[in-house]
């Protein structure tokens, strides 16, 4: 077993939850979080963390949690993140009934950028939900906790099906499929996406496996094998176990959805039952629901954040102060203040 300890005494949310919760500190100055893992002798550096690790050490890029040092001593593994101030749960707790829709749309722009480049070198996640996207004090979103994630040598491989939090898991993976690829990621994206816009979680199972995937059935329909050809062949695919619903729109159990242009569409390519048939991110990125942000969002660089672009900045969310936001960061300053 891992012995856990952290340095110094943890005054944040857990930011990446593989044995260990990052704690703040300070390096030369600078704000850092410490994940300290305490070593075993008998046991060596745990498999796990050497994997996020050697992953995130060789991603740059201003939508992932910047990995800064690691330092490995006999007794201890030390990974020293960039701090970052919140993350999407959270603030998504303190802005209850849906966020503000631009601010939803910066948001899920950013995490599909920093998904196309993680995508692009073969690398899955396996984990998104809220928790796991950070929210910097000026807006930025960074995918974070890749102890889950895996780089794929293949397009398909076989991987453990029990990587994902429930609410967020595809339906594919439910059904006891271990053959993904990014379609994996898709999922949890549209899901997500759903959250931020409605303000309740797109499918929150309250009981098991089962009761997760007829909450996803009574939405999108049960899938039979014209609407999702290799569904009977999946382990856990056993038509009798599950109510016949039909498929509806999606405003209809997301009203918000109808609220904002191309959002109900976007949402139905990303929340596909068959994995084939998902977005990918690269696609989704070009979809039409982006077409009224700056053409230069397009051309940043890797580690450009998007809000180096003009005129790109947060929206105070509802309740929120105007005096709060300051002119040249209107973001920052509501969120400086918080107590999160």
């Amino acid at each position: 077993m891992l012995a856990l300890t952290l340095r110094p005494p943890p005054l944040a949310k857990s930011h990446l939850k593989l044995g260990g919760t990052p704690a703040p500190a300070r390096v030369n100055g600078k704000l850092v979080a410490l994940k300290v893992i305490r070593l075993q002798e008998e046991e060596g550096t745990p498999f796990t963390a050497i994997r996020e690790a050697s992953l995130l050490k060789g991603l740059k890029h201003a939508n992932i949690v910047l990995l800064h040092d690691i330092i490995h001593t006999k007794e201890t593994l030390t990974l020293v993140f960039e701090y970052v101030h919140t993350d999407l749960c959270q603030y998504m707790d303190k802005h209850p009934g849906g966020l503000h829709p631009d601010n939803v749309k910066l948001f899920l722009f950013q995490l599909l950028r920093g998904l196309s480049y993680i995508h692009q070198r073969y690398i899955l996640h396996r984990d998104l939900k809220p928790q796991n996207l950070l929210i910097s004090d000026t807006g930025e979103l960074k995918l974070a906790d890749f102890g889950l994630a895996r780089a794929k040598s293949v397009p398909s491989h076989t991987y453990s099906n029990e990587v994902v939090t429930l609410w967020y898991r595809p339906p594919d993976v439910l059904l006891g499929s271990t053959e993904y690829s990014t379609c994996l990621d898709m999922w949890g994206v549209g899901c997500i996406f759903v959250e931020m816009i409605q303000g309740v979680a797109a499918f929150p199972g309250m009981k098991d496996i089962q009761d997760q995937l007829e909450r996803i059935f009574l939405v999108l329909g049960t899938p039979n094998e014209d609407t999702w050809p290799g569904v009977h062949s999946l382990p856990h695919f056993k038509p009798e176990r599950f109510t016949l619903y039909s498929s509806k729109n999606l405003r209809q159990a997301w009203n918000k959805l109808s609220y904002v242009n191309h959002a109900e569409d976007l949402a139905s390519k990303l929340l596909q039952c068959s994995p084939k048939n998902r977005l990918s991110a690269q696609a989704a990125l070009s979809h039409e629901y982006f077409s009224d942000l700056p053409p230069r969002l397009w051309e940043l660089t890797d580690m450009s954040s998007i809000f180096t672009v003009p005129n790109v900045r947060l929206q105070p969310e509802a309740g929120e102060s105007m005096r709060a936001f300051g002119k040249n960061n209107s973001y920052g300053k509501s969120l400086s203040n918080s107590k999160h």
